[in-house]
């Protein structure tokens, strides 16, 4: 089997990752400044050849992924399995009001109670054990032998900030009650490596890479 780079893209910025509100499955577009972040992140990767752009079916997550597929002519190819974890009825809510609303949910969610499902609201829940299996599942199946395997030299995959949380702990095997030892950035490229032949297939090369957005900041601070 030949090695698969990818890399893993978080969405740009919400208005919601401003106020803190858990997004979950809800389904919020980008805010200004993330549309910005999109259009960094395409022209840094701008002549870098992609086999495929995969990205969750949420807006924020296409929203960002589609100015790197369109630069390319190629069509989003989109996976409801790297959704963001539902959070049931904290979703839309900031941390301060989940705490009031919900003292139990939340004492789980600081906890990182790994088997607690909190209330549902507008999606059932999902327990962080059941949203991390289903988050290594639907990266495997990207990447699994078949068909178009031997064209997947390369390919973005564009999702949420919970899903690279446990796509890098499946990385370094690392346990889901631990607290979280990676950095997280809006539309930070994170690049991997997936060889299944490899003793442990997938292996971080390198993380948190937001260099793209520099010039993003200068341009606001000439404005």
């Amino acid at each position: 089997m030949s090695t698969t780079e990818i890399l893993l893209i978080r969405h740009g910025e919400t208005d919601w990752n401003l106020e803190r509100r858990l997004q979950g499955h809800l389904d919020i577009p980008l805010n200004p400044a993330g549309r910005r972040q999109a259009l960094a992140l395409a022209r840094s990767l701008d002549g870098l050849a992609l086999d495929a752009v995969f990205c969750s079916d949420l807006q924020r997550a296409q929203q960002t992924a589609a100015p790197l597929a369109e630069a390319r002519g190629m069509a989003l190819r989109l996976e409801t399995g790297l959704r963001e974890r539902c959070y049931g009825a904290l979703e839309g809510l900031r941390y301060p009001e989940a705490a009031e609303h919900f003292p139990e949910a939340y004492a789980a969610l600081m906890a990182r109670a790994v088997d607690v499902r909190y209330p549902a609201g507008q999606h059932v829940a999902e327990t962080m054990r059941e949203f991390y299996a289903r988050v290594v599942a639907a990266l495997s199946a990207l990447l699994a032998p078949g068909d178009l395997r031997p064209n997947l030299c390369r390919i973005a995959v564009v999702t949420h900030g919970g899903v690279l949380d446990c796509i890098y702990r499946f990385a370094h095997k690392l346990p889901l009650a631990q607290a979280r030892s990676c950095d997280i950035f809006n539309a930070s490229i994170n690049r991997l490596s997936w060889n299944p032949e490899w003793p442990q297939p997938l292996r971080v090369d390198g993380w948190a890479d937001v260099a793209h957005l520099d010039a993003l900041s200068l341009d606001e601070i000439d404005q």
